[in-house]
């Protein structure tokens, strides 16, 4: 079961941290990854992290402004975003996919969050 939390309203050049709480089987060996997905668009990959080995990769338009971590504490996985733009408004989704796959595309994660609403306006 995953569990996003820390959307909300910010403003352009703002920053937001999301949460992603994890439990059972995924914690500690699956690649858990970001996407969103805006108003009429299709869901888009973010980021993603391996728990094991802490890799990261990112997409390119939040390369050097988002950054991706994980919690071993807390099971929890951790997106930091800054420099916010009005165009990344969208709701975003933590994702987990089992070990073996690249944790880039859509098609690699298998369990899903519900969403939290990022919205990016003055």
């Amino acid at each position: 079961r995953l569990v996003e939390s820390g959307g909300g309203l910010v403003q352009p050049g703002g920053s937001l941290r999301l949460s992603c709480a994890t439990s059972g089987r995924t914690s500690g060996t699956y690649t858990m990854g970001w996407f969103r997905q805006a108003p009429g668009k299709e869901r888009e990959f973010v980021a993603r992290i391996m728990w094991s080995t802490g890799s990261t990769y990112y997409a390119d338009p939040v390369k050097g402004r988002f950054t991706i971590s994980r919690d071993n504490a807390k099971n929890t996985i951790l997106l930091q975003m800054n420099s916010l733009k009005p165009e990344e408004t969208a709701v975003y989704y933590c994702a987990a996919a089992p070990p073996g796959r690249t944790g880039r595309y859509l098609y690699d994660y298998d369990y899903w969050g519900q969403g939290t609403q990022v919205t990016v306006s003055s």
